[in-house]
């Protein structure tokens, strides 16, 4: 069968498992998929709907079978079940929703659970199996190294609708890009610079020091090597097209604040985080946008202002995991404009870093309406003539027209976000 496969000229529109299934159910043998006589009666669990004891006081499931309608449940044993994650979250969201519920029993598993408590389980299982399987989506299509996880301990609430990840711009339509760049000739970026690389050729200094921590204050520019460079993909001055390096989660915040996200792993003062990705859209078609956005109640709209505002970023429908981060008045991400492989400088790269050591678990965030202060910093300008950057080289971040009340919690919160 996976022979046929492999030589049919169209792509097959069924995953590994749901093939396995197939096979299982027609009891067809198959070599690359793993099925044979030994494991024909070998079902999965796709997740367990109730549980009651019976006189024997031994505990049984109700199984939903993967690939099978409802109406193939069936009470199974607990010893017959091999899946001891399902049966572990399966009895934590029992006791979650006894206690949601004040109801007390001296075993943690009643006789019989109701109508009520088993929807609510029921409910759960299916959010949890809808959330693991856009996580699942999710690293499939991210094509950085930093893995994605998707927790919601708070509701029911399931993946965002209407929202595709994307690693990179997206250009909207009725845009055309030329890319605008220079190679640099350095044997060695690091050690050897030729006339300052790439940031030389556009009259800055070099952004990161050796263990690529960003060295500029924020407001300056950052060059990166390109795909026209002679150096290699191991080059001191490419930190930002590597991509997230970082694991993170995406969580659903208990305070009403959405999906927030959260690091996974400690992260260094000055590091790269991620960028803030969406559709590359005029500011004519971000201002009809954003009076859309304004009736939904939020927007993504990012303006790429750094020179002057001709174009918006917007991640409402097409981002990566930037989508999710929330503001905060007292935030420990910093935004900076990137240049790579186009120095049009009305098309910056939107890049966050940490201002400060992030210890794991923490969640990320950065100042929708962040300002810098640019006294006693040095200009990063090769040339001392030129002037600090303005307050405006800074990315405005998302547009937000409705006043909205700021929920970061912070000693020197605003109040209002807008």
């Amino acid at each position: 069968m996976a022979e046929n496969l492999k030589e049919c000229g169209v792509p097959c529109k069924l995953s590994r498992d749901d093939l396995q299934d197939l096979c299982r159910r027609r009891r067809i043998h198959c070599r690359d998929l793993q099925v044979n006589k030994h494991n024909f009666n070998d079902y999965e669990v796709e997740y367990l709907c109730d549980v009651k004891r019976d006189k024997e006081d031994e505990e049984l499931y109700l199984v939903k079978w993967k690939g099978f309608p409802e109406a193939d449940n069936s009470w199974e044993p607990r010893k017959n079940l091999k899946c001891l994650k399902l049966v572990k979250e399966f009895r934590q969201d029992l006791v979650a929703e006894l206690r949601r519920q004040r109801r007390r029993h001296k075993n943690p598993v009643p006789k019989r659970l109701g109508k009520e408590l088993t929807s609510a389980l029921v409910q759960r299982a299916k959010q949890r199996l809808s959330l693991r399987r856009w996580e699942d989506h999710l690293n499939k299509t991210r094509s950085h190294a930093g893995r994605i996880l998707v927790l919601n301990e708070v509701d029911l609430e399931g993946p965002p609708r209407d929202f595709t990840y994307i690693n990179n711009y997206r250009v909207g339509r009725g845009i055309e890009l030329n890319e605008m760049a220079l190679g640099c000739e350095c044997a060695d970026c690091g050690r050897e610079p030729l006339n300052g690389c790439c940031p030389g050729a556009s009259l800055h200094r070099t952004a990161y020091n050796k263990l690529g921590q960003v060295r500029l204050r924020a407001g300056q520019p950052i060059y990166e090597c390109n795909t026209r460079c002679r150096c290699g993909a191991d080059c001191p001055n490419r930190v930002v097209q590597r991509g997230i390096q970082f694991d993170m989660c995406i969580f659903k915040t208990p305070n009403g604040r959405g999906w927030g996200v959260r690091t996974l792993q400690r992260i260094k003062k000055n590091t790269f985080v991620m960028e803030y990705v969406g559709e590359i859209i005029t500011t004519d078609e971000a201002e009809k946008r954003g009076h859309l956005y304004d009736r939904q109640g939020s927007t993504y709209l990012f303006d790429l202002d750094y020179v002057e505002d001709v174009y918006t970023v917007d991640a409402a429908h097409q981002g990566n995991i930037s989508h999710f981060v929330n503001h905060s008045c007292n935030p420990n991400l910093q935004v900076y404009n990137v240049f790579i492989e186009n120095i049009d400088e009305r098309l910056p790269r939107i890049a966050l870093f940490s201002t400060r050591a992030i210890p794991a678990g923490e969640e990320l965030t950065f100042d929708y309406k962040m300002q810098i202060d640019p006294v006693d910093t040095e200009s990063t300008r090769m040339d001392s003539s030129f002037s600090l950057a303005p307050l405006s080289s800074i990315p405005s971040s998302p547009k937000k027209r409705l006043r909205v009340e700021c929920r970061c919690g912070s000693d020197s919160c605003r109040k209002y976000l807008f």
